[in-house]
């Protein structure tokens, strides 16, 4: 299994143990240097092309929380089943399939204290910036030629946004960005670093989120002065909005042999990771580039954004509003 579990608390990254941290900070001057091993050891037996992926979840989880903690949830090797919400992000990425199979890339699920009300969460996807940061660093030093792509949900999108500008120039690859609970401008500043310059963008947004969206938006910015990412970005060579209920997006993901179900809801903010198909879309995206180059997924998904309430209008399916109160 390639999945490296890790912690960003108030003292470093940490190792991610049963019941809490384990081991010392990753990178600093002093305590145990453990996480820097297990990436590095890691790393030696992956083939050249196999990517890093970093996996950041989203607002209400807690590592070390009894029922929240994202490395026993999503970020678990095995996780809910059924209807449960907590689908293994990993295993859907091909990272934690069973059996002596050669490994497909290393995972690192990064887990962080996203408790609390809004306010007090996104402050602390602010700290954890830094801290992702620092980890990208490490895995460029064990290995320089080895690309790390990002994928991340919801305040894991405001995360990675936060992180690209204090990079070095390809220090990143992909960076695959879920119902992203951040502000356009944000997104511009970072595209405009070093690293986002040579970054590639999916800006994976649904209408199903557009309540979320607009709370975002009105939570911090009351006057309008700023759009979330939901409303998608001007075009460029490095960034492309894809929105998942459009009609016209589900008939090129078709073509290229990625269809999605149906979606089921008019208000979701998880629909990004638990409509059937999503994942083997994401799968392909971090496993495939060779044939989903950026350039051919942009001939073919490039549609502008239906305007924000437009799947609240639709009445062919009934309104499913999950509780704000859920982890997001």
């Amino acid at each position: 299994m390639t999945l490296i579990p890790i912690t960003a608390s108030k003292t470093g990254l940490q190792l991610a143990g049963d019941g809490g941290d384990l081991g010392g900070d990753i990178g600093g001057g002093q305590g145990n240097k453990a996480p820097d091993l297990a990436i590095a050891a890691a790393l030696k037996h992956l083939p050249a092309s196999a990517p890093v992926v970093i996996m950041l979840h989203g607002k209400g989880y807690c590592p070390g929380v009894s029922g929240k903690d994202p490395h026993d949830l999503i970020f678990a090797p095995r996780a809910g089943h059924g209807r449960s919400r907590f689908v293994s992000w990993p295993r859907r990425l091909g990272f934690a399939l069973p059996g002596p199979r050669q490994p497909l890339g290393l995972c690192i699920a990064l887990g962080w204290d996203a408790s609390g009300r809004l306010w007090r969460a996104t402050a602390a996807a602010d700290a954890t910036a830094p801290m992702l940061a620092r980890l990208i660093q490490i895995i460029r030093r064990a290995d320089p030629s080895r690309r790390v792509d990002l994928i991340g949900h919801s305040l894991g999108v405001r995360i990675i946004l936060g992180a690209l500008p204090l990079l070095a120039a390809g220090s990143v690859g992909r960076v695959l960005m879920l119902a992203g609970a951040d502000f356009t401008h944000r997104a511009l500043h970072a595209r405009a670093s070093l690293a986002g310059a040579e970054a590639e963008f999916f800006n994976i947004t649904t209408r199903e989120n557009d309540l979320y969206d607009f709370l975002f938006e009105r939570a911090f910015s009351p006057r309008g002065a700023g759009a979330s990412l939901g409303r998608g970005l001007p075009a460029a060579p490095n960034w492309l909005d894809i929105q998942l209920d459009n009609p016209a997006t589900d008939l090129a993901l078709r073509r290229l042999g990625l269809p999605l179900a149906p979606p089921k809801s008019r208000i979701c903010h998880w629909s990004v990771y638990l409509r059937p198909g999503v994942f083997r879309l994401y799968r392909a995206l971090l496993h495939d580039r060779t044939r989903l180059t950026l350039p051919v997924l942009t001939e073919s998904l490039a549609t502008p954004p239906e305007p924000r309430w437009s799947r609240l209008r639709r009445r062919a399916q009934p309104i499913t509003a999950p509780g704000l109160t859920q982890p997001l």
